[in-house]
Order: C-alpha cells, then sequence, then structure tokens
C-alpha cells in the first residue's frame, strides 16, 4: 500500500462500515474524489450510502486501469478471511486510512 503523495493514476480500495460487517471493493482515478463522494453520500441510494460504507480500510495504486480492474476482480472472488487478511496486514485497526493519506 503506498501512503506518499505521490499517488498513481488508479486505484483499487476496500470500504468498511464502523462496524466492520460490511465490505465494498472499487476502483477509480482519483481516490480522493471518490472517496468524498461516498462519505457525502453522493448518491443516496446506492450500496454504500444505505448501509453508511465509507471508511477507506485498504487501497492498492496502480499505473494501468487494467492493472487496477484485475486486482479489483481478484479481491471481489476471495473469501470474507482472505479479504479482513489483506486488511490486516496492513491496517490492523481498521482506520480511515482517508484521514492519514489522502
Amino acid at each position: 500500500m503506498n501512503r506518499t503523495n505521490d499517488l498513481k493514476p488508479f486505484s483499487t480500495y476496500i470500504l468498511s462500515n464502523y462496524n466492520k460487517t460490511v465490505l465494498y471493493i472499487g476502483i477509480t482515478n482519483d481516490l480522493k474524489r471518490r472517496i468524498c463522494e461516498h462519505k457525502s453520500k453522493l448518491d443516496p441510494n446506492s450500496f454504500t450510502a444505505k448501509y453508511n460504507v465509507d471508511r477507506l480500510v485498504y487501497f492498492e495504486q496502480f499505473q494501468s486501469i487494467n492493472d487496477a480492474i484485475a486486482r479489483e476482480k481478484q479481491i471481489k472472488h476471495w473469501n470474507r478471511e482472505w479479504k479482513e487478511n489483506l486488511i490486516n496486514r496492513s491496517n490492523p485497526n481498521w482506520d480511515d486510512l482517508f484521514d492519514y493519506s489522502l
């Protein structure tokens, strides 16, 4: 996970809710903008708005949109335990990384 200000164009990310019961995996070409959209519930009918999924708990960055999409698809096919292990390796407290890195 890259936490520097040298952001790459494409990100695969995982959001969760406060209670860590819901996970959402997505991709974007502007991580800061996209997380702001989730936090502001830009689309009140969206999955993330309905379930208050707005905590950035994990992200990876890529130079290629194809690499970001491939990683998103890979993670989406994992079981819950594997996803939690991925998050726990770099963010064991499931802190909202939006507050720290963007």
